[in-house]
């Protein structure tokens, strides 16, 4: 598959700002952005946070297997949910249409960032920088394996990250 025409996804924890560098990186790259959790809670008339009451994470994620499984040879930047890399189908359906970015940042910068937010079903009734770091530290061998490119966002601004990953887009082959 030409990558010139295939999708970057974004991967990492809730709140490391795959939203908006995501956003920001595809006006950089002439791409259209497609956030998952959007289109997602669009399909399904409903919030994120209402698809995991009603329906069962469970469900939430097929929706984001199939979701992703439409993005594939779209020239876009993909600002994927924070669990799309936990499953491996998912993990291997994105390093073989696209590259796959991975956002990482300190639980101190996540909490920092989602403690005055609602609507984040894994972590109602525990925010808390311990129980982020738990869960942060399940997450991260499944966000490294899939990852073919990882940029710290700690103390950064979004210029700064969006600068880096498009010079490291440029360095790769078929970019």
């Amino acid at each position: 598959m030409d990558k010139k025409k295939s999708p970057v996804y974004l991967i990492g924890f809730m709140g490391c700002g795959k939203s908006t560098i995501g956003r920001r990186l595809a006006g950089r790259l002439g791409a259209d952005c497609l956030e998952m959790d959007e289109i997602l809670a669009k399909r399904a008339g409903k919030t994120i946070a209402k698809i995991f009451e009603e329906d069962g994470e469970a469900a939430f994620r097929r929706m984001e297997s199939e979701l992703l499984r439409e993005t594939a040879g779209q020239a876009a930047v993909v600002s994927c949910g924070g669990g799309v890399a936990l499953r491996q189908e998912n993990a291997a359906q994105m390093r073989r249409t696209g590259t796959v970015l991975f956002l990482a940042a300190a639980p101190q910068t996540i909490y920092e960032r989602v403690k005055n937010h609602t609507g984040r079903p894994l972590l109602d009734g525990h925010m808390n920088v311990e129980y982020i770091t738990e869960l942060m530290e399940k997450r991260a061998p499944y966000y490294e394996a899939a990852a073919e490119i990882t940029v710290r966002v700690d103390g950064r601004g979004i210029e700064e990250i969006v600068d880096e990953i498009v010079a490291l887009l440029a360095e790769r082959p078929g970019r």
